[in-house]
């Protein structure tokens, strides 16, 4: 829930938009500034993203709107003016959901989450026309908490006009329907950090990147003493010396730890990375170096993917540097949305995820069943055995009524339950509210989880002798602890658990196993005697076999346990204060961008460095959401400007560069850039063009791909060489009707080239991973229509059909590009964005091979003429009707497609004739039609990318 949604709020001003102004498209045509390069102040610098922020919201409400027909929707069945909230604030509601298991979970239908703009109508609208027309409504809702917050009733904020009409609606029998728009969640943190109302925030950094730094990059004597500095170096190189990182990798990780020793250089660093470079293990072996050193640090991306991408990567750097099992990974958390991120297809990061992490813990710090509780239980099975055998025959014949309820259970250990429960009778408008039993039940899984368990372990086994009763007891309790104690090396930040603590840990785990393993060698019959020879249970144990030395130092370490973890850890047992537990006092945090607001919370330790990785694809304005995080002092942003920055909807906002990133503004003002020079992934070949086109000559190749085996066994078909340019002169371009392009002969000679590596493939059993790009998605969708016989699950072949914005960090052996346009006017949209050109020329390792219309391309006088040039100086350079079987495939496809336009043109002109004569025998004009309003001036449209 966002705590700031007041008067002046993002929110608001989207509420304060009528529909007509909503569909309006060109509202802030005049009104959105250009952001400059350079700020006279804190304040001039945040208010300059915000004209652009309102519009690029504005624009994604538009878009969303035209779209109303395909959106998602739900039915309500109550709206009630909620009791929790007061003016002066959004007066706010509380709705449900009618026939949530069958209307809502079906295919298509939609549950609101948190964030969500919603419309709300009275009727399911068909078209955009259907929200004005007579006897309808269209209302704009926010919902600002989830249904599991506020016990199943989704808590909404309305606009004003929904406010003055909703009591006469409410008794109205009409129905009434919540319409999917937008999310507005990462809008509205950009919106809170630019008015900087994010609890804790500090400006410092914001203030250093107003203007090009006067001291950049200078030696600062003071600080850095050549002594310190070699000292400095000698540690660090230690800690990443197993990375094997070349040069330039490593001159980054030590240019970006010596900030942390200088208060008087740049706060902020750029890592340049191009395509290939190690980008992701270079931030990886920083951050170790950071864990290794203690230096609380927060790293963020702008997706999912970006961010799991190098918690991954660190997170097998630190599991091969433990010592002692995954003693130290609680020092490191990832959190974000679950379901979204997809953690388990990354392997191990589950250990460090944080919705994993607390469910570990809510088991461990159980009162009542966790580890306390446990240990306890083996120290006085150990000290006093025949007692607690005396205690297990006075209770083994007594009634399970003696067992506490679940309503007990939950008022002894977690008193956030109850009052959680009384808030809720508080606030319940129902007859007959839930017990707290049932309440329990229905929002706390976890504590239902923990009560079964410890109703288990009040049930023994009927009938055991003493001898039965020790094996029994010790090897439970000794199984639980095993598993507790695991846990809390693994998931506890090493504050609360210092090493000399784990390694008591350690030894307990040891002796324990030794001691079972005695236990279960002894035989039964020894032991019975020794109970019936009067022995009085305190000498019970050396009958298993056990050396006194053993089981004394296993009892010590064991009361040694239970005092130093309990004197550490606070007293949590909630979800949300394990989490603030884990978040406050870890060492490296990974989340998006976005996310970070969740880390302004009260009581959160200082940050002092910050990473933002592919910094290059982030807004200015989403960047300042985390700059502002308490105690930071260093920032180091890595990314590579040459390749596509964010996505901005808008044309207005973007012609005001709202997508431009920090990273390449400072870049734009002559801050020093460290650059990884050396790639591992393209062939020579590949990466010759790329190099002196986009970054000057300076990338150079690494051994591994300059030898001559890197590529051979992708030769073996005679294709068409490591880097070609296949030139397909037939044939023409196509727009459908979402105006995007395809290009069906190209398509059509792609599943043929693919037919080929599939027969290669058969051949040779080699491995090999294909990737077709095209920057239209019209084509992607011709393509992925074409070749899908090849698409088949098979993990030896794999075919993927991506757009050039998809394969954004990616890779793939073989890459093949469809550049779509064929025309004689040389017109090629976006296509000729240098940006784009370079992350689709930079995605292969092994082969490039580029279709397309030569002289289209070069009439276009892009990047794509020198493209075409450098295919045909480096004799690189194929015609496709050269080739027979390519030829006859590509006049197989001409033909066919000719035959479905000339039928096409014929339905049309059909079509028109037909129609002008229905309207000569009626009164009633034809239907007014205007084209669709994202095309832009080279005649493509802003939905294509």
């Amino acid at each position: 829930m966002e705590d700031c949604l007041h008067h002046g709020s993002l929110i608001n001003i989207v509420f304060s938009w009528t529909l007509e102004e909503l569909l309006n498209e060109n509202l802030f045509k005049f009104q959105v500034p250009k952001i400059p390069r350079t700020f006279s102040s804190t304040n001039d610098y945040m208010n300059s993203f915000m004209p652009a922020l309102v519009e690029e919201t504005h624009t994604d409400l538009y878009s969303s709107l035209l779209s109303v027909p395909q959106a998602s929707f739900c039915e309500i069945r109550t709206m009630e003016i909620s009791k929790d909230f007061n003016r002066p604030y959004d007066l706010s509601y509380q709705f449900t959901l009618k026939n949530i298991t069958d209307e809502v979970y079906g295919v298509g239908k939609y549950v609101p989450e948190t964030g969500d703009l919603i419309a709300f109508t009275n009727i399911r609208p068909r078209s955009v026309s259907d929200l004005s027309r007579i006897g309808s409504y269209c209302h704009i809702g926010y919902i600002f908490g989830s249904k599991d917050e506020f016990n199943d009733e989704f808590p909404v904020l309305l606009s004003k006009e929904m406010q003055n009409n909703f009591d006469s609606r409410r008794n109205n029998a009409q129905k009434l329907y919540a319409v999917f728009l937008v999310n507005m969640t990462t809008n509205i943190r950009i919106w809170n950090a630019l008015n900087s109302e994010m609890e804790g925030s500090n400006i410092n950094i914001i203030k250093k990147v107003l203007q090009p730094y006067s001291m950049m990059e200078q030696s600062c004597h003071t600080c850095l003493s050549r002594e310190n500095l070699g000292r400095s170096n000698s540690r660090v190189q230690n800690i990443i010396k197993p990375q094997n990182l070349n040069k330039y990798q490593e001159d980054a990780v030590l240019s970006c730890l010596h900030m942390n020793k200088c208060l008087h250089n740049d706060p902020v660093k750029l890592i340049w990375g191009p395509p290939g470079t190690g980008k992701t293990k270079t931030v990886a072996s920083m951050l170790f170096c950071l864990l290794k050193l203690k230096i609380r640090t927060v790293t963020c991306a702008p997706t999912n993917t970006a961010v799991l991408a190098v918690a991954s990567r660190l997170h097998t750097i630190a599991k091969d540097s433990l010592e002692h099992g995954s003693y130290g990974l609680g020092d490191i958390v990832l959190f974000g949305n679950s379901e979204r991120m997809k953690i388990d297809s990354y392997k191990g990061l589950g250990e460090v995820f944080l919705d994993n992490r607390v469910d570990d813990l809510l088991k461990c710090l159980s009162p009542m069943t966790g580890w306390k509780n446990s240990l306890e239980s083996m120290i006085k099975l150990l000290k006093y055995p025949q007692e607690q055998y005396d205690l297990y025959k006075n209770n083994v014949n007594e009634d399970d009524e003696n067992v506490i309820s679940l309503e007990e259970f939950a008022k002894e250990n977690y008193s956030h339950v109850k009052n959680a429960y009384w808030s809720y009778k508080e606030r319940s408008k129902n007859d007959c509210p839930m017990t707290l039993e049932e309440f329990v039940k229905k929002k706390y899984s976890y504590i239902v989880e923990q009560y079964d368990i410890f109703k288990e372990d009040k049930k023994l086994s009927v009938g055991m002798n003493m001898e039965q009763f020790l094996r029994q007891r010790f090897c439970f309790f000794g199984g639980k602890l095993k598993s507790f104690m695991k846990m809390l090396c693994t998931h506890l930040p090493t504050c609360f658990l210092p090493i000399k603590v784990a390694m008591k840990i350690f030894r307990v785990l040891e002796l324990q196993k030794s001691l079972e393993v005695s236990m279960t060698q002894t035989k039964p019959k020894q032991v019975l005697q020794a109970c019936d020879d009067g022995n009085d249970g305190k000498d019970i144990f050396g009958w298993f076999g056990w050396l006194s030395l053993e089981k004394e130092e296993f009892l010590q370490t064991l009361c040694f346990l239970c005092e130093a973890i309990s004197s550490k850890l606070p007293k949590v047992t909630s979800r949300y204060g394990i989490s603030q537990l884990c978040l406050k006092n870890a060492c490296i945090l990974f989340c998006t961008v976005s996310s970070s607001t969740k880390l302004y919370i009260e009581g959160m330790k200082e940050v002092e460095f910050l990473v933002i990785d592919e910094a290059a694809q982030l807004k200015e304005c989403e960047s300042t959401i985390p700059l502002q995080l308490l105690g930071l002092k260093r920032c180091v942003l890595i990314g590579d400007e040459k390749q596509l920055p964010a996505m901005v909807k808008s044309k207005i906002a973007d012609k005001a560069e709202f997508g431009r990133s920090l990273f390449e503004r400072l870049a734009m003002l002559k801050y020093k850039k460290h650059m990884l020079n050396l790639q591992y992934r393209m062939h020579p070949s590949i990466s010759r063009f790329p190099s002196k086109e986009f970054y000057g000559g300076q990338l150079s190749d690494a051994n591994i791909v300059r030898e001559i085996t890197y590529n051979k066994r992708f030769l073996e078909g005679k294709m068409f060489g490591p880097y070609s340019f296949i030139n397909i002169s037939k044939g023409k371009e196509q727009s459908n009707h979402d105006h995007s392009w395809k290009n069906v002969i190209e398509a059509a000679a792609i599943s043929e080239i693919i037919g080929r590596l599939k027969n290669e493939f058969v051949r040779t059993r080699n491995n090999v991973s294909i990737g077709i790009i095209s920057p239209y998605k019209a084509q992607v969708n011709e393509i992925q229509e074409k070749v899908k016989q090849y698409m088949i699950s098979d993990p030896h072949f794999t075919v993927n059909v991506r757009s050039v914005d998809g394969f954004q960090g990616g890779e793939e052996d073989i890459i093949i590009i469809s550049s779509v346009r064929s025309n004689l006017g040389g017109n090629v949209g976006f296509l000729s964005d240098r940006r784009r050109a370079n992350v689709s020329i930079t995605r292969a390792r092994h082969c490039l091979w580029i279709v397309g219309n030569a002289t289209t391309l070069t009439n276009s006088n892009s990047v794509w003429r020198r493209v075409v040039d450098d295919a045909m100086k480096r004799n690189c350079f194929h015609n496709a009707d050269e080739d027979k079987k390519l030829n006859h495939v590509i006049e197989d496809a001409l033909f066919e497609f000719e035959l479905l336009d000339d039928s096409a043109s014929a339905f049309n002109k059909l079509s028109i004739r037909d129609m002008s004569e229905t309207y000569a025998f009626t009164s009633k004009p034809l239907t007014s039609w205007r084209p669709a309003n994202n095309i832009s001036k080279n005649g493509d449209s802003m939905l294509q990318r």
